[in-house]
């Protein structure tokens, strides 16, 4: 088996010393309530047996690799998602870099290489619909009959619904997609956040006495064409703003 890259690791503080730990293993994308309520769970897991709690990501979504171009636009980048994870209540984050060697992993490989040999694993908690390993072959069933062979303490967490649906990272992108993120707020632990480079546009702001900033290199999702209340966050002072996202219409122009 090709070795595995080494994990991104962040943390509250001093990255914790594992060699025990109790796990959620997810692409987490977005942090909605739905992952709240794991977190809830590990925590409560990982003080009743006295060790750290941790989630397990991946960057980028493993769809990334298996079908370049098909992946889900993110929710979150990797830093943003763990600052979101460890406000809940987490002592560590570890984002894994996705490539073929860790898509390739077979589920019970994935279980004995990662979750017990790297991270020595004493619980496990995840959602009903969680699949792992290659073809995401491996589901809650097979990892409830591991870790009851090995003794670890394993937890499943039931779909958290709203509005008769589950939540979902899906869900959220939908709504985001559309220009709902008053929606999407309702299901989240945050409201959205873009990050973005300001590059310099054509500067009529300046001159009308309402400054602005064109954003480029935005990682994430970007809503759908519409104007938004937010608050901007520039050098450490935040600000109330409008963001409007779309074409220029009053100049034609057809840029976003």
């Amino acid at each position: 088996m090709p070795p595995l890259s080494d994990p991104l690791v962040f943390s509250r503080s001093a990255a914790p010393a594992i060699d025990r730990c109790a796990v959620a293993v997810g692409n987490f994308d977005g942090v909605h309530a739905g992952h709240a309520a794991i977190v809830a769970a590990l925590r409560t897991a990982a003080d009743r047996l006295g060790v750290p709690a941790l989630a397990f990501t991946f960057d980028p979504h493993p769809a990334a690799v298996l079908r370049p171009g098909g992946a889900p636009a993110p929710l979150t980048t990797p830093q943003r998602r763990a600052e979101l994870l460890l406000g809940l209540g987490l002592d560590a984050v570890l984002v894994q870099p996705t490539d073929a060697a860790l898509v390739a992993l077979e589920a019970q490989a994935f279980y004995a290489e990662v979750l017990r040999r790297r991270l020595g694993a004493v619980a496990i908690v995840e959602g009903s619909d969680f699949r792992f390993g290659a073809r995401r072959a491996g589901d809650v069933t097979l990892l409830a009959d591991l870790c009851r062979r090995d003794g670890v303490a394993f937890d499943v967490v039931p779909p958290l619904l709203a509005g008769g649906l589950p939540v979902s990272s899906s869900r959220l992108r939908a709504l985001i997609s559309a220009g709902q993120v008053r929606e999407a707020a309702e299901l989240s632990t945050a409201a959205y956040r873009l990050r973005g480079r300001v590059v310099v546009g054509k500067r009529r702001g300046a001159t009308l006495g309402f400054p602005t900033a064109n954003l480029a290199g935005i990682a994430t999702l970007v809503p759908g064409a519409g104007v938004y209340a937010a608050r901007t966050a520039v050098a450490g002072s935040v600000h109330a703003a409008a963001v409007h996202v779309g074409p220029n219409v009053s100049f034609d122009e057809t840029e976003i």
